[in-house]
C-alpha cells in the first residue's frame, strides 16, 4: 500500500478512474461489435431450450418492424459485456488494488474469482436444467383455441432476468462466508438454521419456477449452496481467528 507522504490527490484517483472506464467502455464496444457479427447464432443458443419443447412448427414472432434489430442489438451487448469480463475484472482490479493492504490484495483476487464462478454456474444451471422444464410447463397452456406465439422481445427479457437471477441465488455461499467473516453470523448459526433454509429453498424455487419438478430442481441445488456457505464461513473464521492470534503482541 502506498505510504501517507505517496498517496495520490482526489484529482489523479479520477483521472485514473476515467482512464479504467474508458479501457472498459472500448473493450465491451469492441466485443460488441464481434458479437453482433454473429448475433443471430447467439440468440438461437439462448432460444435452443425454448426450440426443444416447442410444438411441431412453432415460432418465435416479433410484433413491430423494429423489434428483431433491437432484439439482436440486445443479445450482441449482453454477449459482448461477458466476452470483456476478463478486461472489466482487470481494470477494476488495477483500479483498487494500490489503495490495499497486501492481504486485502490477496484475499479480493479469489473473491472476485469465486464470484464469478458462482453467478456463470447459477446462470448455466438455470439454462441448461431450469428453462427446459420451466417452458414445458407453460407452453402447456396452450390450445387448439389458444395458440403459443411468443415474442422474440418478450423471450429475452424474460430469459436474461431469470438468467441474472439464477445467477445472484448461486452467489449464496459467497454471502454467507463474507456474512461469517464480518461477524454478523456466526457458523453455529447457520447450522441451527438448516431446517429453515430448507423451508426457504422451496419457497424460493416455488416463486421462481412454474411447475413442483423445477421448484425441486430449484431447491435442491439452494440447500446444496447452504451447506457450501456453511463450510466456507467455517474456513474463513478459523483463518480470522488464525490471523489475530497471529496479530496478538506477545
Amino acid at each position: 500500500m502506498l505510504r501517507e507522504d505517496e498517496r495520490l490527490p482526489f484529482t489523479d484517483h479520477l483521472e485514473e478512474l476515467r482512464s479504467r472506464l474508458i479501457k472498459s467502455a472500448i473493450a465491451v464496444a469492441v466485443c460488441f461489435a464481434l458479437c453482433y457479427g454473429f448475433s443471430e447464432q447467439l440468440f438461437n443458443v439462448l432460444v435452443y431450450p425454448l426450440k426443444r419443447v416447442m410444438p411441431e412448427g412453432g415460432k418465435l414472432i416479433f410484433t413491430g418492424l423494429p423489434e428483431a434489430f433491437f432484439t439482436y442489438l440486445k443479445v450482441s451487448f449482453f454477449a459482448g459485456i461477458i466476452l470483456a469480463s476478463p478486461v472489466l475484472l482487470y481494470q477494476f482490479w488495477m483500479f483498487v488494488a494500490p489503495g490495499l493492504y497486501g492481504k486485502e490484495r490477496r484475499v479480493l483476487g479469489p473473491v472476485i474469482a469465486i464470484t464469478s464462478f458462482f453467478f456463470m454456474a447459477g446462470a448455466l444451471f438455470g439454462y441448461f436444467v431450469v428453462f427446459p422444464f420451466g417452458f414445458k410447463f407453460l407452453l402447456g397452456f396452450g390450445s387448439d383455441f389458444i395458440r403459443t406465439l411468443p415474442s422474440m422481445h418478450e423471450y429475452l427479457d424474460f430469459s436474461i432476468k431469470l438468467l441474472l437471477i439464477f445467477g445472484l441465488l448461486f452467489e449464496l455461499p459467497v454471502l454467507l462466508a463474507l456474512l461469517a467473516r464480518l461477524g454478523i453470523v456466526s457458523v453455529d448459526l447457520l447450522k441451527r438454521n438448516r431446517k429453515y433454509s430448507v423451508i426457504g429453498a422451496f419457497v424460493v424455487g416455488a416463486f421462481l419456477t412454474p411447475d413442483v419438478v423445477s421448484t425441486i430442481l430449484m431447491a435442491i441445488p439452494l440447500m446444496i449452496l447452504y451447506e457450501i456457505g456453511i463450510f466456507g464461513a467455517k474456513w474463513l473464521t478459523r483463518k480470522k481467528a488464525v490471523a489475530s492470534a497471529d496479530d496478538t503482541p506477545a
